[in-house]
């Protein structure tokens, strides 16, 4: 009962940061401002959500896990309550900061609390469970996200968290019991003021590099202040006998793997997560709510494989299901390179349904095993580090997978173009039907064969589009196979078998009728 609070509260914030993103284009328009504007109600969330992690460990060990779990729930339903009765975009950007502000705690805590109320010999089954709300809830996001601003308001997306907000605060409350606290620790506000700085610069830099240019001054310095700030952080980190983050817990070679391994298959989830919902709506024309409906077995799969892995993993271990999965995950996401504009929906749908296993099959284990290669001590320490890692790898997937399908799609817009040049009679075949079909439709000649230049053109950049939409899961599937490595600093050593006891002597009755002990000699008793 304990494990379904935490999943409760653990759902109810993840889905909160899918749902929005497919309503960007309905809020830019109702608040009549720019795309650029509304994205800082995403981004400010994910900023927010990202800066108060470290702190996590520190408060957790501070006040007790199961208060602060609380309070931060509660937190993050105020804040949805707030989102929904937002009357313009800066009041909505302002609400969706303080969301992630109080909502930033409920993942690294739920996993905290999770490792110390779970035997560790069930944590792969808790995990696998936990997993469900931890990775489909962004999977299901865009779906639930669609069909709700397709048919009712832009505001149900923030009160639907307000019931679930309420009845995980309650189930906290009613079932989690408190956690030792150590009211003489002290904060480590250096430390603190670096963290921010460094996550806050880096993921900031990472979401605006391709709107701003990844070479402007203002990415650049984002970029600088992040370099400097990350460096005085590992000093002070380093150096303070009470760091707000446990660096040292790095020389554990289990966690450090597992840690990467997780962060590099988050930058391969991305690909499909990421790009899939652009190929479907800009190239083949869906509209939100069906390319969510298409992805949604995906999801599925995702949730039926994680309890079974977490089972699996108790008794297969680590490696085979690493290994399975994550080719699984990298074969498929190759596989999408294979996309066009006319790819049938059916083969886009069993690929990502396979995905969608292979993931579930190895993302959860792997967190599983690192987690559990930490003493039950340092588990307020581990997890805010996880956490925090998983989500920048996260932005960073996203952003180098941005920068990948532009400088595609503009260099196939650029070898198209060379290829259809203005005197190429296939061209000119095909801009003389289109002008003579919209001649004939009562339209000038001009306005004809401008229109149909127009066409051509719109053409070309589709057929660019995809070409690198395809390129990019080409590149997403290499953080897939790089993993496979890994894994096998994941597995357990074998223990050196016990060599079997030296044979015992045969007991011989000692003069009072009781057994002698083992190889002692007994000598007869004389008459």
């Amino acid at each position: 009962m304990p494990l379904v609070a935490i999943i409760l509260a653990t759902f109810v914030s993840v889905l909160s940061s899918s749902l929005v993103n497919v309503a960007l284009p309905k809020l830019s328009t109702v608040f009549g401002v720019p795309t650029a504007t509304i994205q800082w109600v995403v981004t400010g969330f994910m900023l927010a959500s990202a800066v108060v992690i470290p702190a996590s460990g520190f408060l957790s060990a501070r006040f007790g896990s199961k208060k602060l779990l609380v309070l931060s729930v509660i937190g993050f339903t105020i804040g949805s309550f707030l989102c929904g009765i937002a009357w313009n975009d800066s009041s909505l950007i302002a609400f969706r900061i303080f969301q992630g502000l109080a909502g930033g705690f409920i993942m690294p805590v739920g996993m905290t609390v999770m490792y110390t109320i779970v035997p560790r010999q069930q944590i792969g089954l808790a995990m696998g469970i936990w997993g469900v709300a931890a990775m489909v809830a962004p999977a299901l996001g865009p779906t639930l996200g669609g069909y709700l601003v397709q048919y009712y308001s832009w505001r149900t997306l923030f009160f639907l968290n307000v019931p679930i907000g309420v009845i995980a605060a309650i189930a906290c409350y009613m079932l989690l019991k408190e956690s030792p606290t150590n009211p003489k620790l002290k904060f480590d506000l250096a430390g603190a003021i670096f963290s921010v700085t460094f996550f806050g610069s880096l993921l900031l830099a990472l979401s605006k590099g391709q709107s701003e240019g990844w070479t402007s001054l203002y990415i650049v310095s984002l970029f600088y202040v992040a370099v400097v700030s990350l460096a005085l952080l590992l000093w002070v980190e380093l150096t303070t006998p009470q760091p707000l983050l446990n660096i040292r817990i790095f020389k554990n070679l289990k966690f450090s793997a597992s840690t990467l391994t997780a962060g590099l298959v988050m930058m391969a989830m991305m690909g499909g997560t990421f790009l899939m919902p652009i190929y479907l709506q800009n190239v083949q024309g869906m509209t939100a709510m069906d390319s969510g409906i298409l992805l949604l077995p995906q999801s599925i799969a995702m949730a039926l494989m994680m309890p079974i892995s977490g089972k699996l993993l108790t008794k297969l271990g680590i490696l085979p299901l690493g290994i399975v999965g994550l080719l699984i995950l990298g074969v498929t996401t190759y596989e999408l390179h294979r996309l066009t504009g006319d790819t049938s929906h059916l083969w886009i749908n069993v690929v990502l349904t396979i995905r969608g296993f292979g993931i579930g099959l190895c993302m959860m284990p792997i967190s599983t095993v690192g987690m559990g290669a930490v003493p039950k001590e340092q588990i307020n320490d581990a997890s805010p580090l996880s956490n925090v890692f998983r989500q920048v790898m996260a932005s960073m997937g996203i952003a180098i997978l941005t920068t990948i399908m532009s400088s595609r799609q503009y260099f196939h817009n650029f070898r198209i173009a060379e290829n259809v040049p203005s005197t190429s009679e296939a061209a000119s075949s095909v801009m003389s039907a289109l002008s003579g079909a919209l001649m004939q439709g009562g339209v000038d000649s001009a306005t004809a064969s401008g229109t149909a230049a127009t066409y051509i053109a719109g053409f070309m950049q589709k057929e660019a589009l995809v070409r690198g939409i395809a390129d990019t899961f080409y590149i997403s599937a290499i953080p897939a196979f790089i993993c496979i490595p890994l894994i096998f600093l994941l597995r357990d050593k074998k223990k050196p078998k016990e060599q079997p006891a030296p044979a015992k002597a045969p007991e011989e009755a000692s003069p009072s009728g009781k057994p002698a002990a083992a190889g002692i000699q007994v000598e007869p008793v004389k008459a």
